[in-house]
């Protein structure tokens, strides 16, 4: 018996990479999403596979799922922070409501779940780099709490499903990824700057661009995060690539697999905007024998390709 994994957020960068996997790994795929940031254009590849089926669903509102689920991967919810600081309400119902609805339907189907947090539940760190033991220093009233908070409850009401209705849970804390199908408008740094540089455009830095990053290429994202869901373990891990890179660094990088005439201009940096980001994978390594394997080189160069073919 063909086995359905449900995936929400599904037209989305990760989730479309996800229904890939899965479907290549054998699964029948039910996809849904509202488009609030995902595209269709993300999934039209799969129209035509059998064992893919979508439906265009609101998760924070009434539906139903009628087949038998084996497997969800909860991905709905803006991502970028230029999403959810237009969107802080929505982002907030779909980490609280959307999230109780699919621990509701893992309940009720007694499969596993595995919800998609975030390395932005660690806030600014002042841990460094980051463990999954870390709490965090989340300001919850700034501009980014309305993300950081929606994932941090996810969590937490994930886990309370956990020990009072005996859901299998799963958490993965992903952090910076990137690749093809980020959308040119994302607002985060490696579309942003491989845009402006294909674009002839000026690169735009918030603060003196000395933060740093960790970049994982999705396909390492996806491959750690089906290795989790996998697993028996019930946690949360870290899923990321620990080589940090500042932003200053990684447009050195970009000017030379993709060179422009663009100049630098600094903006100031945004609040809250955490300085340094680097996850500590040891769990990941010991737990789920996973590492990343994409240079940034390869990843970048792959990610360029993606966006010189659709401008």
């Amino acid at each position: 018996m063909i086995k359905t994994v449900l995936i929400t957020g599904a037209a989305g960068f990760i989730g479309s990479h996800l229904c890939d996997k899965f479907l290549s790994e054998g699964f029948n795929v039910l996809g849904i999403d509202n488009f609030d940031t995902g595209t269709i254009e993300n999934i039209n590849h799969l129209k035509s596979n059998s064992n893919f089926e979508f439906q265009e669903i609101d998760i924070t509102k009434e539906f139903k799922i009628s087949k038998k689920i084996d497997y969800i991967l909860h991905f709905a919810s803006p991502a970028s922070p230029m999403d959810y600081l237009k969107m802080p309400i929505k982002t907030m119902r779909v980490g609280s409501i959307g999230t109780e609805k699919m621990l509701k339907i893992s309940k009720k189907n007694n499969c596993t779940i595995l919800v998609a947090s975030t390395s932005e539940i660690y806030g600014d760190p002042l841990e460094h780099p980051q463990k999954e033991s870390y709490y965090g220093n989340v300001n919850c009233i700034g501009p980014r709490g309305v993300y950081d908070e929606a994932k941090r409850y996810l969590e937490a009401i994930s886990y309370a499903y956990n020990r009072f209705k005996k859901v299998d849970v799963r958490v993965a804390r992903i952090f910076n990824s990137y690749g093809p199908r980020m959308r040119v408008t994302d607002g985060r740094a490696i579309p942003t700057f491989i845009n402006q540089a294909i674009n002839n455009k000026n690169f735009t830095v918030f603060g003196n661009g000395k933060q740093t990053r960790s970049f994982c290429y999705v396909s390492d994202t996806v491959d750690g995060i089906y290795k989790l869901l996998m697993s028996s373990y019930i946690y949360p891990v870290n899923i990321g690539n620990p080589n940090e890179y500042s932003l200053l660094d990684l447009l050195k990088i970009i000017k030379k697999i993709c060179p422009s005439s663009s100049k630098i201009i600094f903006k100031n940096l945004p609040e809250n905007d955490p300085k340094m980001r680097k996850p500590d994978i040891s769990i990941a390594k010991k737990l789920l024998n996973w590492t990343p394997n994409t240079s940034i080189n390869e990843g970048l160069h792959k990610t360029l390709d993606y966006y010189k073919q659709i401008t």
